[in-house]
This record gives structure tokens, C-alpha cells and sequence, in this order.
């Protein structure tokens, strides 16, 4: 986070003076941003110290709580902590101390990992292997394999406490797990097996909310048994006398450091013998916190509303630089539109995402593609022209039927003038065959072929790291220094060379940490002007998207397991609204309470919700295919309702929201490329147009309530059809309730103890009724509403 110094008005230094300042921060710390919590994992964790201090010649030494023994290793400029779990807290505080006095205070946070034993019993037949897959390993069976001891197979495995979806793979053969009677749909019209790990009390957890705060004072209530709770300023552990317990209630003062920030912020979590309660974020303005929405700014991360598009296919701003790839094997779907970046400035003057409220854009790749026909599909046969941007033949040069770089220059400049910011989806894991680098290094990639002489193509999972895309997209082997100290160097580029305000990383999983942690130390080094927002693509288990988060690697992804149980939710009868709570639960125990994940209504390689939403497109029926086949539209109707619900749970949980261009009014298609059509700005019908008020209202509630940025989140009712939560930050609260049943329906739930005495008004219409702190919402089939307090 971006540290700004500011003169102090006489107001405001009479308002803090009270406060006492902290010992340890230094005028000018050497570490601006918010550092992430360590977490631990397993017998031993590694710390890479440059993830947390970019130049690490500035630490002097660490102080280690005695329940960690530790080795500290020079030459990786890291530490490894080894934990008694007998005697760790969940929560606990090492200290580093840079430059003689200067301390930071790093949260650790306990490993959960529990083992479970797997089973699997031959019965007398001859089996040669046994194998696991699942979200335990990413769907990889070649990384679990169960040994025989004469009579079973079996083997152990330490998983955190959540639900898995797996299967057992005998013989090769995948299949359910015969031993286990739990199974779930598996949203394609199978099942897998489920196995639920850890025993979870999250009643007995201890809850916590920022209930008021007057001048330089925070008051915190918490719910439960709490044990211990922990404070942090930006990077410094607040004790003593800045935080006082009157029962249930925390009062901390604010340091008087925080006149000097025009932004810092206050983090907190507590704990006690069942496990660490939800985490608060607060934002501060000098010495005060920051209550109203009007203050915020599009540096403020977590208030970010995004808005995905594909250049090509958004807006075409001028015939002139218009080519298609002329080659009579490339079907029109996949060939160039003509959209560009001028295309993309004309939406932005006219006022298109301010009226949405959007305040980040993100643009597909821009860099140069081939200008021939490359890749095959078989039925209706085709080639494809790169106009998605994720085949460059150069690095740093904007394709031509895009624009130049006057044109992005002009883009970022009249979306930083409207208080918007601008990322990049760049493509670092791979280059197409005709990049002058291939032809140069050939030996910076990783090989085609595998020992046993299969192609390494398409192989997710199995070589996650070395996997092409395809024959014609070499992958880098970017875990060597010579190819990422210049790889690095090219994506830092964008941001030295072009005010952009962060990266959307494709492939994200299939790179090396090096390349991350070199790119983002170099970010952090050399781009000093501005907050840069860095968000990955990874499709797997929450623990592998994990292991790309954090200080020194990314600010966060895609969160796909949330996508995949929301649209279940709100498109499938047969997905309770349960599940999808407790899916958000986990994530939230992965991510943290107030994550920078990205929770999206589509994306480009996925079909169109509101085409599976109304029965248009089937969820156990290929989807590509069926965008090649037939005409994909919206099917019922009842759908533009199910989109909307889905825009609203995106849109009131923490995160980032992010739509996809079309799904703002309800753009049908099934998946790649009829998941990208032309956008359509005008003659929308009258549904459409509804969809687009409400997706509207939406995005502008969100913009201006506190709460739906920095609120808790409190689930109220969740079960098959209905589903309501609650989120408050100070006097700001925020209940947000569904109802996905063909029916009318009166939503009761309790509401919470803090929220007692609030006046609520709904936002959507909905009649609504709180008596004796039960609430009742009256909502039709397939609706939401929400209920405000300010």
C-alpha cells in the first residue's frame, strides 16, 4: 500500500493527540504494503524473507516466540520454522528488526492439516494399482498412490479441515469410492465421492465485529470465548495500553503514528481453544476511520469492481486497422471482430462503466499475435486466428488491429481521469512458435515431448509446470534464472512504460514461484508511484491457489471453486444454497475473511450462465461443441432472474467482484468462442434492459455501502432454497437474503445481537418486517433483496 505524507490540519492533530505513538515505526518503513500471515505447513515451513522485505540486506535479525525452533538460511535469504503443535497457538506474532530499530510484526498462523486414511479392499481380485483423485490433488492420480499390505490397499494423507470431492482410480479406471457411502453431485451430471475432514465447531469459534468508533478510538465486539485477541497497524503488533477489554467489547486506540497516512489500516483476529475467529480490516485516514464511502478511492484494493473484456470483441472504435486473418479455414467465429482499444476509450468517454459503476477495467491481452491460422477443431472444422491475445509473437509490441501505444495511453488516461484503473492480462507461461524468442532460445522452454515419447500437451495436472497449451505455444521454463530475470524484465515493462494499475496473470499455475516472486520483488522495487494490483489464474484445490497468494508472490486469484458452486446454485434446482455457504466458508479459511479474490459472473473459457441458467445449454453436455452446433440463446426466461441473483451474492460478498462482458444484461453462448460474441450495446429488449437496472443498482449499492466493502460476514439461514447473511462495519450493515424456489416465499431468520436496534430499508422492493429480532422478507421465485442500515 502506497504510503503518502500529508500536512496535518490543527483539527486533526488536537483530535489524535491524545493517542501515544508507537514505538519501532520509522519515518520512512521500509516495507509499505500490508504484510501477509505466514502460514504454517506441516512439520517444517520455509520463509522466504525477500517476500516480505524486497531488499532483504535491510533485515538485522528475528525474534522467534519459543514455541518454534527455526534455522535461518543465507544463502536463500529465508528461514525454516518448525512448530511443537502440542504447545503452538492458533495465532502467534515473529518479529523482524530491519535497520537497527525498525520492527514489523508478522502474524503466523497454525497448520490445520489433519490425516485421514484411505482404505480401498480388492476383494480377492487382481489389481496392479490403486490411485486417489480428486481436489485433494487436483484431480492428479499419479500423485496418490495407495500401497498394498497384503490385504488392502491404503495410504494417509494430511488435509485441512473441508469438504473433498475425489474418486478412486483402480486399474486405471476411475470410479466412486466403494468403501464410502458419501457422494455429491458433481455439477456435470455425475457423482464423486466426499469426504469431510476435521471435526468443525464454528458455532464455538469467536466472532468478531467493528461495532463503532469515535475520533481515535475502535471499538470491537466479540462473539463467544475469546482467548486472545491481535491487533495489528499496518505491520506493528498494537499492546498495552492501545487496547482495553471491557467484557465482550476491544477498545483500541489508534496510534498517533497514523496522523502521517493518508491511508493505513487496522487488522484483527482473535482466537481460543477451537480454532481463530474471522479476520477485520478497517480502513483509516490519518488518525480517523474511514466511515464514509466518499472517501474511498480506486487505490483502496478491496473496493474494486471489475469489469472483464475481450478487446476484440467489446467495441470496434475504427475500420482502420480492421484485418481479419484471410484464410478460408478459419470459420468466422474465430476470426477477428475488429474491436480495439480506441473502441474501448469511446465506451469510457461515453460513460458506459461509470453509469455501471465499474472502477477497474481489464483488458485481454494486447501484445502482437500471428497473423496466420493455427489450431485445429474437428467438427465444424476450423482453424482459429489469435484474436483472444494469448498467442504472442512479441512481448512488448501492441497488435497492430488493436492500436498503438498513443491509443492505450489515451485508454488509461481518461479511466484514471473517471477514477477507474486499468489492468493487463499478460501472458507470461508460454510465447506462439513464430516469437522471435523461440527461434533465438529454443532451449528456454521447457520439452515437447515427455521420456516415454507422448506429447506434453493439454496435461494439466500430471505436468502442471512443463504442459504446452498446444504443439505451437512452447511453454517457458521459467524456473531458470536466465529466462526469468528476462521474462521479468518484460512484464515490468507495461507498468514503467504505461500508467496500468496491475496484471490479470493467465495460466498461473502451470508457472514456476520463481517468476512470481522476481516479478513481484521487482514490482515492488522499481514501481513505486502507484498501488499495483496483481490477480493469477489457477483451476484447483484452494491449497494450490493459496500457494500463489501472498507478500512476494500475488494479491490473489480467481477464486473457481466459488464460481463453481455459485452457478450451481443459482442455475441448478438440485444444488442447495448450504453447500454453496459452506464452499465460501472454506475459501474464506484459505483466503481470509477480507480477501482481493476474484468472484466472477463468467469468464472466457467457460459457457454463458444465463444459457445453463434457463436450460439453453446443458451442464452435462460439451459446451464448445455446442456453440459450434446449434444456436445458443437464454432458454427460459426465469434465467435473467437466476443472473441477477448471481450478480447479487458476487456483488455482497468480500472480494472483487468481476463481470464479464455481456453478463451485465444477460449475453447468451455456450463456450469458446460463442462464450464471446460481439457485445451489444444497443436495441437490448426489455428484460435485458431490466437486467441491466438491476446489475446497475447493484454495483452502485456495493460502490457506496461500507458494509459490502469492509464489512464481517455472518451467515443467517442457508439451506435448500434459502440463503440470507449479514455483513456490518460500524453504523453500515448490509443482510442480504435469496430465495431460488419456484415459489413465493416469507424468509425468517434471527437477527444478530450487534445488529439489534438498526433501521433497515429494502433496496429491491421486497416487503420486509423485523419483530423481536426476527426478520421477514417476502420474496418471490428466483429473487433477492437487500436490506441496508446506515
Amino acid at each position: 500500500m502506497k504510503k503518502l505524507l500529508f500536512i496535518i490540519s490543527i483539527a486533526t492533530l488536537a483530535a489524535c493527540q491524545p493517542s501515544p505513538n508507537l514505538d519501532g515505526v520509522a519515518e520512512k518503513p521500509a516495507v509499505a504494503d500490508l504484510l501477509s500471515a505466514i502460514q504454517l505447513k506441516g512439520d517444517s515451513t520455509k520463509v522466504v524473507l525477500t517476500d516480505y522485505f524486497p531488499d532483504n540486506k535491510v533485515v538485522d535479525s528475528i525474534t522467534i516466540p519459543d514455541f518454534f525452533r527455526y534455522s535461518y538460511s543465507p544463502d536463500s535469504a529465508s528461514i525454516t520454522l518448525v512448530a511443537n503443535n502440542l504447545n503452538l497457538p492458533p495465532l502467534s506474532i515473529i518479529q523482524v528488526w530491519v535497520k537497527g530499530n525498525e520492527r514489523y510484526d508478522l502474524l503466523v498462523r497454525k497448520s490445520k492439516k489433519l490425516p485421514v486414511a484411505f482404505t480401498f479392499d480388492p476383494e480377492g481380485k487382481k489389481v496392479k494399482s490403486v490411485q486417489l483423485a480428486g481436489q485433494i490433488n487436483d484431480w492428479n492420480p499419479n500423485a496418490t498412490s495407495l500401497t498394498f499390505d497384503g490385504k488392502v490397499f491404503r495410504t494417509t494423507l494430511l488435509l485441512n479441515p473441508g469438504k473433498y470431492h475425489y474418486q478412486v482410480v483402480v486399474n486405471g479406471k476411475w470410479m466412486l469410492d466403494p468403501a464410502n457411502p458419501l457422494k455429491e453431485d458433481n455439477g456435470m451430471g455425475g457423482q464423486n465421492s466426499v469426504v469431510e475432514v476435521g471435526n468443525l465447531k464454528p458455532n464455538m469459534l469467536p466472532k468478531l465485529v467493528a461495532l463503532t468508533a469515535h475520533k481515535n478510538i475502535l471499538n470491537i465486539k466479540a462473539t463467544g470465548t475469546v482467548d486472545s485477541i491481535i491487533v495489528l497497524w499496518q505491520n506493528y503488533l498494537l499492546t498495552g495500553n492501545f487496547i482495553k477489554r471491557d467484557g465482550d467489547v476491544f477498545h483500541v486506540t489508534l496510534p498517533r503514528n497514523a496522523e502521517e497516512y493518508s491511508r493505513s489500516y487496522i487488522r484483527v483476529w482473535a482466537y481460543n481453544e477451537f480454532g481463530e475467529s474471522n479476520d477485520l480490516l478497517i480502513p483509516l485516514e490519518g488518525c480517523r476511520v474511514v466511515e464514509d464511502p466518499g472517501k474511498l478511492t480506486r487505490s483502496d484494493k478491496h473496493t474494486q469492481v471489475m469489469y472483464f473484456l475481450m478487446v476484440d470483441r467489446f467495441n470496434n472504435g475504427t475500420t482502420a486497422n480492421d484485418r481479419k486473418v484471410d484464410d478460408p479455414e478459419i470459420l468466422p467465429k474465430a476470426n477477428y471482430f475488429g474491436g480495439d482499444l480506441v473502441g474501448v476509450t469511446q465506451k469510457i468517454k461515453d460513460g458506459y462503466f461509470t453509469s455501471l459503476g465499474i472502477n477497474t477495467i481489464w483488458l485481454s491481452p494486447i501484445t502482437q499475435n500471428p497473423l496466420g491460422a493455427w489450431g485445429l477443431y474437428p467438427n465444424p472444422r476450423t482453424k482459429f486466428s489469435g484474436y483472444h491475445g494469448y498467442w504472442p509473437v512479441s512481448l512488448t509490441k501492441i497488435d497492430f488491429r488493436y492500436g498503438t501505444d498513443g491509443d492505450l495511453r489515451e485508454l488509461i488516461d481518461e479511466a484514471h481521469s473517471r477514477n477507474m484503473n486499468v489492468i493487463l492480462d499478460y501472458v507470461a507461461n508460454h510465447i506462439h512458435v513464430e516469437h522471435p524468442l523461440y527461434k533465438q532460445h529454443p532451449d528456454w522452454t521447457t520439452s515437447l515431448y515427455l521420456p516415454d515419447g507422448s506429447l506434453n500437451t493439454e496435461r494439466w495436472d500430471e505436468y502442471r509446470l512443463t504442459t504446452w497449451f498446444d504443439v505451437f505455444l512452447p511453454t517457458l521454463d521459467l524456473q531458470r534464472p536466465e529466462v526469468y530475470e528476462p521474462m521479468t524484465d518484460t512484464a515490468l515493462y507495461w507498468l514503467t512504460n504505461f500508467q496500468l494499475d496491475g496484471f490479470r496473470h493467465d495460466a498461473t499455475k502451470h508457472i514456476h514461484e520463481n517468476f512470481w516472486r522476481r516479478l513481484t520483488q521487482k514490482i515492488k522495487l522499481k514501481v513505486t508511484d502507484r498501488s499495483i494490483y496483481q490477480i493469477g489464474e489457477t483451476y484447483g484445490s484452494r491449497e494450490l491457489v493459496a500457494s500463489y497468494i501472498g507478500s512476494g508472490m500475488l494479491d490473489s486469484q480467481f477464486d473457481f471453486n466459488i464460481y463453481d458452486a455459485s452457478v450451481a446454485a443459482f442455475a441448478r434446482s438440485n444444488y442447495p444454497f448450504s453447500s454453496l455457504n459452506s464452499s465460501l466458508l472454506e475459501s474464506f479459511s484459505y483466503f481470509g475473511w477480507n480477501n482481493l479474490m476474484g468472484y466472477i459472473s463468467g469468464n472466457q473459457d467457460r459457457g454463458r450462465f444465463i444459457s445453463y441458467a434457463g436450460g439453453a445449454l446443458r451442464f452435462d453436455e460439451d459446451a464448445k461443441k455446442a456453440g459450434w452446433t446449434r444456436d445458443i440463446g437464454v432458454g427460459d426466461t426465469s434465467a435473467y432472474s437466476k443472473l441477477c441473483m448471481l450478480n447479487a451474492f458476487n456483488l455482497t460478498i468480500p472480494g472483487v467482484p468481476t463481470i464479464y462482458y455481456g453478463d451485465e444484461f444477460g449475453m447468451p453462448g455456450g463456450n469458446d468462442p460463442d462464450n464471446r460474441r460481439m457485445m451489444k450495446f444497443d436495441n437490448l429488449s426489455p428484460i435485458e434492459n431490466r437486467t441491466l437496472d438491476v446489475v446497475k443498482k447493484l454495483v452502485n449499492l456495493r460502490r457506496n455501502t461500507m458494509a459490502l466493502n469492509y464489512g464481517n460476514f455472518e451467515t443467517l439461514l442457508a439451506d435448500s432454497t434459502q440463503y440470507a447473511y449479514a455483513r456490518t462495519y460500524l453504523q453500515s450493515s448490509a443482510i442480504v437474503v435469496f430465495n431460488k424456489s419456484d415459489e413465493d416465499k416469507s424468509i425468517i431468520f434471527k437477527l444478530p445481537d450487534y445488529m439489534v436496534g438498526r433501521n433497515f430499508t429494502s433496496k429491491f422492493g421486497s416487503n420486509s418486517s423485523i419483530q423481536n429480532q426476527i426478520v421477514k422478507v417476502d420474496l418471490k421465485p428466483n429473487s433477492f433483496e437487500i436490506l441496508i442500515s446506515k
